[in-house]
């Protein structure tokens, strides 16, 4: 008797899906590759031809060059092989996907990265049922339970309003996080001009492109220093103590992440004002989301597989840890 799943081979570099001949988030370039989203340990440049939602193909494009891209919209479904593919929302960051495939009566989920916690930068996670689901861990342990997101964002404001003549420097991942805390802020009320850092121009460029309102965004290198005091500054995270900030005007230092959780991080990035803020499903969300979606195994990815594949287990869901290679905590 067949294994359930067997027509899947998960590889360090990705997993291969045999009866369509592709791979999914390959690590390295690939004839046909199916791509949940942009991040780069999911999505790199390189492939013969890249199946994706028409937002993570022009992150692609504007990351790597132009792609080989075939878009496939939230919803739409495309017959590869002997399999039948759909994506649909991850709530992970713009044109975020999980991949749905369809072969021989089974139905396999790879959810990609994702989250549970609505977001104005993204279509919000679609739960679906299926026999195998393929879960990230990030977060997978008991002691990783994300804040409430408007909280985290009211600490921001809060800091902002009590020190009106210094700046709050943020830093944030290029892609997602960025463009989500600039969003949580306009939700918030704040309707003051948010200065970015170069590297962060392109992609809130290309959100605005596609229909995130992100109000009024400065370039540092065009304001003065005392344009900034009493307002909101955004860089990469490894900008926070480079001499880039020495043009600010005494800058509060911090940084959103879901590993602001852990204090010791926070103190090795000399981060005053942590945010708790994630792009990834927390230990709740991500054995709520197993106990609704209940598919017969769950093959989990990156991350802490063992909590996760053991919480499984004594529920009598069948479970096994995937050993893929090349997942960073770039997004977060």
């Amino acid at each position: 008797m067949a294994r359930l799943g067997d027509w899947l081979e998960p590889h360090p570099h990705g997993i291969y899906v045999r009866p369509a001949d592709a791979w999914i988030d390959p690590s390295q370039p690939v004839p046909r590759a199916l791509v949940t989203h942009g991040h780069a340990d999911h999505a790199r440049g390189g492939h013969g031809a890249v199946w994706a939602t028409p937002e993570t193909l022009a992150i692609m494009n504007c990351r790597y060059g132009q792609q080989a891209g075939h878009p496939v919209g939230y919803g739409d479904s495309m017959r590869m092989g002997e399999v039948e593919i759909g994506f649909v929302p991850a709530g992970h960051v713009l044109g975020s996907a999980q991949i749905v495939l369809d072969h021989r009566g089974e139905r396999v989920v790879v959810s990609g990265d994702y989250k549970r916690r609505p977001d104005p930068t993204c279509a919000p996670f679609e739960p679906v049922a299926c026999d195998i689901f393929v879960t990230e861990a990030t977060f997978a342990l008991p002691v990783f339970r994300h804040p409430d997101t408007g909280d985290e964002i009211d600490k921001l404001v809060e800091r902002l309003r009590t020190n009106p003549d210094r700046c709050v420097l943020v830093g944030a991942y290029a892609l997602g996080k960025a463009q989500r805390v600039i969003a949580e802020l306009r939700v918030r009320g704040h309707e003051a001009p948010i200065f970015l850092h170069g590297a962060l121009q392109r992609l809130c460029d290309l959100y605005v492109e596609h229909g995130v309102d992100l109000g009024e965004l400065r370039p540092v290198a065009d304001a003065a220093k005392a344009d900034m005091a009493g307002h909101v500054v955004m860089c990469p995270p490894g900008a926070l103590n480079d001499r880039w900030s020495r043009r600010l005007p005494d800058p509060i230092t911090a940084m959103a992440s879901g590993w602001m959780r852990v204090r010791q991080r926070a103190r090795q990035k000399n981060v005053e004002l942590p945010l708790i803020l994630s792009d990834h499903a927390d230990w709740d969300e991500l054995t709520d989301t197993l106990a609704e979606i209940a598919p017969k195994e769950v093959w989990v990815t990156h991350g802490r597989e063992e909590a996760l594949v053991h919480w499984c287990m004594t529920r009598q869901i069948k479970a096994r840890a995937l050993a893929l290679v090349g997942f960073e905590d770039e997004d977060d």
